[in-house]
């Protein structure tokens, strides 16, 4: 590592990044050994910042209500440029930035991986909307899936190898589906839906109306179609664990019952489940740990009797390239 970059002050300030941006992926990345907690700790302080930017938000608040004033093309092409600037390893005056450099380095994290990622911001700046279901997944795999992959290989995972790499692909569209059933009024009000039009169309739902009281009803089943999907992908990337280390093991079922718990009470809430945020407590947490420590002792085994997701990593990805 270029002895430009200051990695004590970077861990650091990821530290921070991670304990006011995500509670929930801070209590699971304590089970991590040091060094992997720290890069999973440096990527996670990229992946923030870039949302951050792109979205106009702070630490993940409300969309547009952050301190960037750009438009969005010019928000896209600042995170694309630092983010070029850190893999070369220059430093960019942006520790979050300067992050990556230090854990790309360490894990070899390659530009294409980035530049999957980037491209789910691409998506948001041109208030793209999905169609059908593989619309919205090629969205997941962007903005959860692609950054899936690299937590892996962060947590030490081949680079070449591509079955577990799927298997994190599949835990990064399982968050990024609860997030955006849980996240529904929150988005409607920066403007945004990313359910597919087909599903809403299918609930009688007219484009931009789902949240009005009259149509609560078909997007409560809207909402359940897309919590059983993220349950199909969380199970699916629980296979993938038995290939991890212990800790690092236990570190991502923690993350997949916290994160679960989360679709799993929208898909539970009812009619007012978007009139508060939903959030797993601190004690739920704690239990989701534990209940994780036992599951990965000893590591799992695959279930034989479960089916493949209906769309790999794999397929996403030519999507993308189509």
């Amino acid at each position: 590592m270029p002895a430009v970059f200051d990695r004590p002050a970077l861990v650091a300030h990821a530290r921070e990044t991670i304990a006011l941006g995500s509670k929930s992926f801070a209590a699971a990345s304590r089970l991590f050994d040091r060094t992997t907690r720290e890069r999973v700790w440096l990527l996670y302080a990229w992946c923030r910042a870039c949302d951050d930017i792109a979205d106009a938000q702070d630490l993940g608040g409300e969309l547009g209500t952050g301190s960037e004033a750009a438009e969005p093309a010019e928000r896209l092409a600042k995170i694309s440029r630092l983010t070029g600037l850190a893999l070369a390893g220059v430093p960019t005056g942006n520790p979050s930035f300067d992050a990556l450099a230090v854990v790309a380095a360490e894990c070899g994290l390659t530009r294409a991986m980035a530049e999957d990622v980037i491209d789910g911001f691409a998506l948001d700046a041109a208030d793209w909307t999905p169609r059908g279901e593989a619309d919205l997944l090629r969205y997941c795999y962007h903005v959860a899936g692609a950054v899936g992959v690299m937590m892996a290989v962060v947590m030490g995972v081949a680079p070449d190898d591509e079955e577990t790499l799927d298997r994190a692909c599949d835990l990064g569209l399982a968050f990024q589906l609860g997030n955006i059933a849980r996240d529904l009024a929150e988005d409607d009000r920066g403007g945004r839906c990313y359910l597919p039009a087909e599903w809403l169309a299918e609930a009688a739902i007219p484009p931009g109306e789902q949240l009005r009281p009259c149509y609560r009803a078909g997007l409560v089943a809207v909402a359940a179609r897309l919590c059983a999907l993220a349950a199909e992908y969380e199970a699916s990337a629980r296979i993938g664990a038995r290939r991890l280390g212990f800790r690092q093991r236990w570190a991502v079922l923690a993350a997949a019952g916290i994160y679960g718990a989360i679709a799993r009470k929208v898909a539970a809430g009812g009619a007012r489940v978007w009139d508060r945020r939903v959030i797993t407590t601190r004690t739920e947490k704690l239990g989701w740990v534990l209940r994780a420590g036992v599951q990965a002792v000893p590591a799992p085994r695959p279930r034989k009797d479960l089916p493949p997701p209906r769309w790999s990593r794999r397929e996403l990805a030519a999507l993308v390239r189509d």
